[in-house]
């Protein structure tokens, strides 16, 4: 028998234009809306990111985040 999708916490969340923009495309594209979209890229975060890649991107966006802010 499937899970029932119960979407159980709310919290406010900051993100940069480009990120939410990203965010509301990957759900347009996928059928969900942003909250299905955020619960299903974290619950299956291992097999939907190279690690590799991963820790480059952080690195890169690390270093540019004081010139963002």
């Amino acid at each position: 028998m499937p899970k029932r999708f119960r979407l159980t916490r709310r919290f406010p969340v900051a993100m940069t234009e480009d990120g939410y923009r990203r965010l509301r495309r990957f759900a347009a594209e996928a059928g969900l809306e942003e909250g299905e979209a955020l619960s299903f890229l974290f619950e299956h975060f291992d097999s939907v990111t190279d690690q590799e890649k991963l820790v480059h991107r952080m690195r890169l966006f690390q270093a540019e985040l004081e010139d963002r802010r």
